[in-house]
């Protein structure tokens, strides 16, 4: 199969290598080195080396196949639906379920349960990602949404990229924060040995990651954090609580090794997301309160918080 990905000017002087990564994802570095190696990434149609320092407005293109990926079926799981039309569909999105396709993963996410209920899905993200506009972890809840046609795929996509697709998120982090509210602005690569992890690297490394916080209740051993994504990096907002010195709790890959106080995962949900109809241009708005286990967390743990997540359960 084959992706084209134009550079964005927050990519420039990126190496040719680590911007194919950054833009996949689901494969290692090694690889990707192979298909350059091989021919098999483009810049403007030439075959240029690893070291290559991409452009505002490259076109690469990256040829490849993954495994099993002709197995992709269609499976009747279960989906929290919050919103459908022809054009699209808004999903919250349990903890535990992977987006996508990924390596040797072919079966129970979340593109197994769309092609099971939608006769039609965006093709721009081929046969591993049909719909998917943007993402969140496995062990991230909440709210994302699905396109059903290239038209509201391209649409959703350009909002995302000029930042008025407007997505909040709430956490449980450690400690006490200083301030109420703040910005994280650093650049963000995932690891040269380890491709499953994303690390804060210098400038011409990785790509700008913005994310604004907002503390909504605290106590002297936990927070709970409104997030507000300006970009939308692998892992950002997990990445960026953890640099700040406030891992999220439940986070095996970048919170406090050993404490999981029994959780599944980490206490990350999309709670809010908003965006204009791609046909219409309506402003769609959409909620979706925390989870059992993240309030009885809050409960338990006697920290403030809005008295409608309770009225919600």
């Amino acid at each position: 199969m084959e992706n084209i990905f134009i550079v964005e000017d927050d990519e420039c002087d990126m190496r040719l290598d680590n911007f194919v990564l950054s833009r996949l994802g689901e494969v290692t570095r090694s690889f990707i080195k192979k298909l350059i190696d091989d021919g098999k990434v483009l810049v403007n149609g030439a075959s240029l080396k690893a070291g290559y320092k991409v452009r505002e407005g490259d076109s690469i293109s990256v040829s490849y196949e993954l495994e099993n990926m002709d197995n992709i079926l269609p499976e009747n799981i279960p989906l929290d639906i919050v919103y459908e039309d022809d054009d699209l569909i808004v999903i919250n999105k349990p903890q535990g379920l992977i987006v996508h396709p990924a390596g040797k993963i072919v079966s129970g996410t979340l593109v197994n349960a769309l092609l099971f209920h939608a006769q039609n899905l965006s093709g721009i993200g081929g046969t591993i990602r049909p719909g998917i506009v943007h993402r969140i972890d496995k062990d991230t809840s909440g709210l994302l949404v699905v396109a059903k046609n290239d038209f509201s795929h391209l649409a959703l996509q350009r909002q995302i990229q000029d930042k008025t697709c407007s997505r909040q998120y709430l956490s449980v982090c450690y400690g006490s924060f200083n301030k109420e509210c703040g910005e994280v602005q650093n650049y963000l690569s995932r690891g040269q040995d380890r491709y499953d992890k994303v690390f804060v690297v210098r400038e011409k490394e990785g790509r700008l990651a913005i994310s604004l916080y907002k503390v909504l209740g605290q106590t002297s051993a936990f927070s709970l954090v409104e997030w507000t994504l300006r970009t939308g990096r692998t892992h950002q907002i997990r990445v960026h609580s953890s640099h700040i010195g406030h891992p999220i709790v439940g986070d095996r890959l970048y919170g406090r090794k050993g404490e999981t106080f029994g959780l599944s995962g980490q206490l990350l949900h999309a709670y809010k997301l908003s965006f204009a109809h791609p046909r219409s241009g309506e402003r769609l708005s959409f909620f979706a309160p925390p989870p059992d286990y993240f309030i009885s967390f809050l409960d338990k743990k006697n920290i403030p918080h809005p008295q409608s997540f309770n009225e919600s359960r």
